[in-house]
């Protein structure tokens, strides 16, 4: 069956793969699985037609068969899950590469998407310059927990898999922030991930997408 993910017509991110598609076509590339794009305007995105896929309006969703998915790390997950090569067949390491996709998305995430928020939203206001020591402070805590257990492994634990995709793609969020550089090791491990052919293929198509809406 063939599979079909959405993703914006017009991306904010301006093809730099932040967008949320990006992790669910890295996790597609990883596991050799082709994949079709609907690419969907924000007024299309409200419509009755991707609501009854996406109950909150956004990017992306999944579709196979008569199966439909939306939230980037449930789509992964499911991928994960269904083809061999982002999950340890260890029962006890499968179950812990799963923590790490709730920790990318939940622990990891969280005060970052807070910062990216407040420097998007809230710059021209007054209390901007108080409020965003504060949240650079629970990023670097994060940050700090994060680099301690990685150490100077290449991985999470062990082998790549989901955990450490969707880790990676939380951590881009922090480009040019200069926060990263902060800690050698996670740069590296960023680095990692962005090596990986499939994450290469995965980016080119988005970035193509935006490329071509900008030219069009």
């Amino acid at each position: 069956m063939t599979i079909t993910i959405t993703a914006f017509e017009r991306s904010p991110d301006r093809g730099r793969g932040l967008a949320r598609d990006m992790g669910v076509r890295w996790a597609l590339e990883e596991v050799g699985q082709p994949y079709d794009v609907r690419l969907l305007s924000f007024e299309a995105m409200k419509e009755p037609a991707h609501l009854a896929l996406h109950p909150f309006g956004q990017i992306p969703t999944y579709e196979e068969g008569d199966l439909a998915l939306f939230e980037s790390g449930a789509i992964v997950f499911h991928i994960a899950e269904h083809h061999p090569g982002l999950l340890p067949d260890d029962a006890k390491a499968r179950a812990r590469a799963i923590t790490w996709i709730f920790a990318a998305l939940s622990t990891m995430e969280q005060p970052i998407v807070d910062r990216e928020m407040a420097a998007y939203m809230e710059r021209d206001k007054s209390w901007y310059g108080e409020h965003l020591p504060m949240l650079d402070d629970r990023v670097r805590n994060r940050l700090d927990q994060l680099s301690r257990r990685l150490g100077d492994a290449d991985w999470l634990d062990g082998g790549f898999s989901a955990g450490d995709l969707l880790m990676v793609t939380v951590l881009r969020r922090l480009e040019g922030s200069g926060m990263l550089d902060e800690y050698p090791n996670l740069t590296a491990y960023v680095a990692r991930g962005e090596a990986r052919p499939a994450y290469k293929r995965a980016f080119a198509a988005q970035l193509a997408v935006f490329t071509a809406a900008s030219t069009g």
